[in-house]
């Protein structure tokens, strides 16, 4: 348990440890191989590689067109460890063989080797003969160290020497916990309260937690940094015991500076590039500041505009800025890292597909809502009409439209949607030239057209809310078959009031019409009734109904 919340408390490096393990086992009978196949050929006319013995570089070999340098240096660090193996060969008998083109190196009846002319020229040795001889002492070498590290009693000492250096570093890393503990105490204890009081001092305007946090950051990369150094250096130490991994310490080191190396390079070569975006960047966002406060001005109506409407400001205001941002990203994209490259490319293509085929609705959308705002077809609080739906507009954005229903519920409806249905604006005219209500009723022929008209302008004139300039007026619509259709046009200032007045305009027609005693003949019948469908005043408060005027 110890060791394990030693680890996850330095950096979960576990999996370092679980390497280590596998390295020391798993991975040491073939490390010798894997590190000549990944040995990288130069690009220039004459290739190379080294040959990988017992995890030591013996020598270079070079390439030819029909065997490749890689190929060449794994088949001769295969015929040099077979020869290793076997035990009745003795390195002491390596004898050169000189041929017409090449020079061979032969142990018993194995060649191991064989040497070019293109190995001294690339050596710049005078002759391969020369060269050989030192080959054949670096295989003699290679191959007594190779037997000298297989033996029971080095292999045994190496596994104690890695059981000691395990320990010395789990100790070391124990003792490291403990230290950052105290540190983080101490940073909590001391420069908390000093970062405190620098924040009353200077009147908050430094964030004692932004500095904390600065603080603890930097603390845990030295943590981090400290902690991978001291892996490095076990790893190392570990990986040069065991012969079979030994070539992977010797380059552990540069397999890891390699990378940095590269990275720190190209983004030397990328700073041209990268202060050209910062340089776009700043005049777009300077440039869209600009345009912000210029249509700001137009919306709070500071600068006017001619036939432009204030309410435009801002949806025109993102419609150029999203070209804005377009046409900054056009200039930015061949100064953007691997914009070049085929992989950037295909994703680049493939997310436009994605946006192409899921991104329908979502435009059409888009352009209603814009389409919408440039027609005037409503604003917010105004009281509109699309399909079956009435409400108050509480916010038209980009996507869709909230509305508030008559029954206080909040009804979001897509823009394509509104841009494809009727919509009526009870809101756009009703504070200049009135909100016209509109009702109809059915009367006898039997009953005075004149009568009739002055009824129904006598109820609108009864109910409250309602504008009599202009004054009311009546239409007689249809003459049917048992009934004149009368329709009552009055005019009121409030859309939002426009249910309340018309239940209160019917409540006034009916009360007028029974006071006058004439029927409304709306639904159609065969005959007269014997008595006439009137309610007498006398009969208009029945219980439960209480009369006005009898609550006290």
């Amino acid at each position: 348990m110890g060791k394990a919340s030693v680890v996850v408390r330095l950096g979960q490096p576990g999996w370092i440890l679980l390497f280590l393990l596998c390295s020391t086992v798993g991975l040491a009978f073939t490390a010798s191989a894997r590190a000549v196949d990944n040995a990288e050929e130069p690009t220039g006319r004459i290739n190379f590689a080294p040959v990988v013995v017992n995890g030591e570089e013996l020598f270079e070999v070079v390439g030819i067109r029909s065997f490749p340098a890689k190929k060449r240096a794994k088949k001769f660090a295969e015929n040099i460890e077979a020869a290793a193996e076997d035990e009745s060969l003795d390195p002491a008998d390596i004898t050169i063989v000189e041929l017409e083109n090449k020079t061979e190196i032969v142990l018993g009846d194995k060649t191991l080797m064989f040497l070019l002319d293109a190995e001294a020229l690339h050596l710049g040795v005078d002759s391969r003969q020369v060269l050989a001889e030192a080959y054949r002492n670096r295989i003699a070498e290679g191959i007594e160290a190779y037997r000298l590290d297989r033996t029971p009693e080095r292999l045994r000492n190496t596994i104690i020497q890695v059981v000691l250096r395990t320990l010395v570093l789990v100790a070391v890393l124990v003792v490291l916990r403990r230290l950052f503990k105290v540190t983080d105490r101490y940073v909590e204890k001391v420069f908390k309260r000093r970062v405190r009081k620098l924040e009353a001092k200077s009147m908050r305007m430094i964030q004692s937690e932004q500095i904390l946090r600065v603080i603890t950051a930097v603390l845990n990369l030295v943590k981090t940094v400290l902690v991978l150094g001291l892996i490095y250096v076990f790893l190392n130490f570990v990986l040069k015991l065991f012969p079979w991994t030994r070539y992977l310490a010797d380059n552990l080191l540069e397999w890891v500076i390699n990378p940095l190396q590269v990275m720190a390079s190209g983004f030397i070569d990328y700073l041209p590039s990268l202060f050209f975006l910062i340089i776009l960047f700043l005049i777009t966002r300077y440039l869209l500041r600009l345009l912000r406060g210029f249509f700001d001005a137009v919306h709070n109506q500071n600068m006017r505009l001619k036939d432009f409407d204030p309410e435009w400001a801002w949806p025109t205001y993102r419609i150029i800025r999203l070209i804005v941002v377009v046409f900054a990203v056009v200039i930015a994209y061949p100064y953007i890292p691997g914009s070049e490259s085929d992989a950037f490319k295909g994703v680049s293509l493939f997310m436009g597909v994605l946006l192409s085929l899921g991104s329908t609705s979502v435009i059409s959308n888009i352009i209603a809502g814009y389409t919408m705002t440039y027609r005037r077809a409503f604003k917010a609080g105004d009281r509109i009409r699309v399909g079956e739906t009435i409400g108050e507009v509480l916010d038209s954005r980009l996507l869709v439209t909230h509305l508030n229903s008559l029954k206080n519920e909040r009804i979001i409806i897509p823009n394509s949607t509104i841009l494809n249905s009727e919509i009526i604006n009870y809101s756009s005219q009703e504070r200049e030239k009135g909100l016209i209500l509109h009702t109809q009723v059915g009367i006898g022929y039997e009953v005075p057209w004149r009568q009739v008209e002055a009824m129904l302008i006598e109820a609108a004139a009864r109910t409250e809310d309602l504008l009599q300039d202009p004054p009311p007026f009546v239409l007689q619509q249809a003459l049917t078959d048992f009934a004149v259709t009368y329709e009552l046009n009055v005019y009121c200032s409030d859309a939002t009031k426009m249910m309340r007045l018309y239940s209160e305009l019917h409540r006034h027609i009916l009360d007028v019409f029974n006071e006058y005693g004439v029927q409304i003949m709306t639904p159609n019948y065969v005959a007269d009734t014997p008595d006439p469908k009137l309610v007498p005043a006398a009969e208009w408060y029945p219980p439960p109904v209480t009369k006005p005027g009898d609550q006290g």
